[in-house]
């Protein structure tokens, strides 16, 4: 059964970019992909039951809710607790960083990224 990914990034630009990179897995059957554009959304439609994931990957400076909010949120209620979250940012602060270990980040990645980066990091954090 394949693991449910969601995007969640402001930037039209980003997400296309990050979903031709993870087109192979998806091909293979591995993950599907789900993209966001509005963290809002994306909080409302996993705590409300209509969506779930097994791995969220998301920008911090979002103009709705930044990243750090939202991963806040979703490891404080206990349906989502246990479940990996990958920031994808500009931020490489290590405050930022800090903040995100403190939430209970699963990992963290700078912007620009490569292509094999986000492939290998999302292959390593499902076990796929």
């Amino acid at each position: 059964m394949s693991k449910k990914v969601m995007l969640v990034d402001d930037s039209k630009t980003i997400i296309a970019t990050a979903q031709m990179a993870l087109e192979p897995l998806v091909n293979e059957g591995k993950i599907t992909v789900t993209a966001y554009l509005n963290p809002v959304e994306m909080l409302d439609d996993v705590t409300s039951g209509r969506a779930d994931y097994d791995l969220a990957i998301c920008d911090i400076n979002m103009p709705q809710m930044n990243g750090l909010d939202l991963a806040a949120q979703l490891k404080a209620d206990p349906r989502f607790k246990n479940k990996p979250i990958l920031m994808l940012t500009t931020e490489s602060s290590a405050e930022m960083k800090a903040k995100g270990k403190a939430i209970g980040l699963t990992g963290w990645m700078v912007k620009p990224f490569s292509d094999d980066k986000l492939v290998k990091s999302i292959k390593m954090v499902l076990g796929i």
